[in-house]
């Protein structure tokens, strides 16, 4: 009988740096009021977005991607030969192939790394940070980089309230890197599932090569269906509620946010819980929302090295992940 010759795994991943990149343009309520039918008021008592951040037609998904991953690069003080797999989760590139991840490795300088997106939209970086995580504790990938990048302006009907309020452009991305040891482990198993029958809920019209959203079904199934998916991941990773320190979901709209933060201070988690409202100056950037929440919240000291973080995201599919991280 043939042997295969395995190589030597490892007892889980950790993350080793992160990085996040926006564009300079900021669009206010008032600048989307002058289009369509709303005002600054109405928009913030809806979605909590007080303003967001657009890219110029010039400005590529994948540069974006490039950037974030740079800065994520230098946060974990590698050079672009260190990393072997580069992962990109996206909803919102121009074509089908090529795909972004190849395409931002030759950016950064990776010479030759596997490299792979993820479509599961704003679950897409959950979802990348658990491929990626079980592709290091397999031994099958080494140092790791993982990205949410969205250019959602290119995917939206601007003349469409319901979307063009909401959506925005940026990028996030984290290191990840072998645990060498069980105590090291910083990213626990992924929670994550679908829910195919609701798949209208959040699609494209492809008369207007838009986004449509169907924003109320959307909203009753998220602030029903998240908290139990938070709760799994949590229960994975051998913890409580009470463990957690920071909650960061996807950064869909702040009424979710604060109705799903309930429900989990409901069944344990902590009042002083810090919870993320990134979204109120990014608004929804999709697979880079977490990512883009995360490391906002550590520029602004909302979190710190050691902190036990909490990640949940959902969109369209719809899909659904999470797990808990350690900040490094």
């Amino acid at each position: 009988m043939t042997t295969l010759n395995l190589r030597p795994s490892t007892p889980g991943a950790r993350v080793l740096g992160m990085g996040s990149w926006q564009p300079s343009r900021i669009v206010t309520n008032d600048e989307l009021a002058q289009r369509v039918d709303t005002n600054d008021q109405w928009i913030r008592d809806r979605v909590g977005i007080q303003s967001r951040r657009i890219a110029d037609e010039g400005t590529l998904l994948v540069d974006m991607a490039a950037e974030a991953g740079s800065l994520a690069l230098k946060d974990a003080g590698l050079e672009p030969t260190d990393i072997d797999t580069v992962l990109v989760a996206t909803c919102t590139m121009p074509d089908l192939i090529p795909n972004a991840a190849a395409q931002t490795a030759t950016r950064i300088g990776i010479p030759a790394p596997g490299a792979f997106d993820v479509n599961t939209a704003c679950a897409g970086f959950c979802y990348g940070l658990g491929i990626a995580s079980d592709l290091i504790r397999a031994g099958s990938a080494g140092r790791t980089l993982v990205i949410g990048a969205e250019k959602l302006s290119d995917w939206l009907d601007w003349d469409d309230r319901s979307t063009s309020i909401i959506f925005a452009d940026g990028a996030g991305a984290v290191v990840l890197g072998p645990a060498p040891d069980e105590a090291s482990v910083g990213i626990g198993p992924v929670a994550w599932g679908s829910a195919g029958d609701m798949k209208d809920a959040i699609r494209i019209n492809h008369a207007t090569h838009g986004i449509v959203q169907e924003g109320q079904t959307v909203f009753r199934w998220a602030t029903t269906q998240i908290a139990p998916v938070a709760l799994r991941a949590v229960e994975l990773a051998g913890l409580t509620l009470a463990d957690i320190d920071v909650f960061i979901p996807h950064q869909a709209n702040l009424r979710i946010v604060e109705a799903v933060t309930k429900r989990l201070r409901k069944a344990g988690a902590r009042e002083d819980l810090r919870v993320a409202d990134d979204i109120v100056h990014s608004g929804n950037t999709s697979s880079a929302s977490i990512p883009l929440a995360l490391d906002h919240m550590r520029a602004e000291g909302r979190v710190r090295s050691g902190d036990v973080a909490l990640l949940v995201g959902f969109g369209a599919g719809l899909s659904f992940a999470g797990q808990v991280v350690v900040i490094p």
